[in-house]
């Protein structure tokens, strides 16, 4: 575990004492993941990124589950005419990456998920597409030439490959070895047709990520799954992203270059109780971790861990 900052044990500690209080107990009986960010699923997945799972409110973990069993649907719809009456399409349809990071929260927490949750895992096995991804933009599996996401993808292949204590099975070895072709494909960020660069805000870091995507993300997940599988990872597709993370070094850190949250509206309940847009609202910690130009510890450690793998031949 990262030893703490003392300079932000009180906030922390708000945090935690926010997860085991009425107010959040409330808001996950009235939704479990909206609004952003300030809900107790924002709050647990901070804490998480943080290395911090154990202190955790076990509560909290138990109403975010039952809240999670009793809101969602548990298949992912593809045309809306396969909605059930009465499911709102934002609030009820879990997404993939979402669901990604759901897994790896439990996990931490000490939750055997796939006893308590016992659906996910096959989730994201299910819905992987011929590419070696996911996408959450349910258009994408009705399409004749259908691509997956990026940012849909790397959550549940990190669940399945961080938090699966018994040896894969066949199918879970597939989807971690399509999985990971899908980035390598992309040189972890570059589009295959044309070669170049997806999106320019994955090229700076952000902390924390909830569900967003970063060279690091992807270099950490290739890193882990090529020295558990046994792989190579050729050297075409990860020398530049390897470059680029040296390059953004400060000393013996690396440094928060984007704030991945900022500027996103939510889904709120408003007053007469229908749901609407609105501009999404943060929390003490929250604001504290993720300041930029700022050397962060998190992103510092897995780092060094994706060094310490690629640097012994994988």
């Amino acid at each position: 575990m990262q030893p703490l900052d003392p300079s932000l044990e009180s906030s922390v500690q708000s945090t935690v004492d926010y997860l085991a209080s009425p107010e959040a107990a409330a808001s996950l009986e009235r939704d479990p993941y909206w609004p952003k960010w300030d809900t107790p699923w924002w709050r647990m997945l901070l804490l998480f990124e943080m290395g911090l799972a154990e202190r955790i409110p076990r509560v909290a973990v138990d109403r975010l589950m039952e809240a999670v069993s009793r809101h969602f649907i548990q298949k992912f719809p593809f045309r809306e005419s396969e909605v059930p009456p009465g499911v709102h399409p934002m609030r009820h349809i879990p997404c993939h990456c979402a669901l990604g990071c759901l897994y790896q929260l439990l996990h931490a927490c000490g939750v055997e998920v796939d006893s308590a949750l016992p659906w996910i895992r096959p989730w994201f096995l299910r819905y992987q597409l011929p590419d070696g991804g996911l996408n959450c933009d349910e258009r994408a599996y009705t399409s004749e030439n259908p691509k997956s996401s990026v940012v849909s993808t790397l959550p549940p292949l990190e669940a399945v490959l961080l938090c699966t204590k018994r040896p894969w099975t066949p199918e879970e070895e597939r989807f971690l070895d399509n999985g990971a072709r899908y980035l390598l494909d992309h040189r972890l960020y570059r589009a295959i047709e044309t070669g170049g660069v997806i999106n320019e805000d994955w090229l700076e870091l952000g902390f924390p990520r909830f569900y967003w995507y970063d060279l690091l993300r992807g270099l950490y997940f290739l890193a882990v799954w090529a020295h558990r599988r046994g792989k190579l990872l050729p050297r075409s597709a990860i020398e530049e992203p390897m470059g680029l993370m040296r390059a953004k070094l400060k000393g013996k850190f690396l440094e928060t270059s984007r704030v991945c949250h900022a500027g996103v509206q939510t889904l709120n309940a408003g007053g007469d109780g229908a749901w609407v847009k609105v501009d999404a609202e943060t929390f003490e910690l929250l604001d504290r971790v993720s300041m930029v130009m700022t050397p962060n510890p998190w992103l510092t450690r897995d780092w060094i861990r994706v060094k310490e793998i690629l640097g012994r031949g994988q």
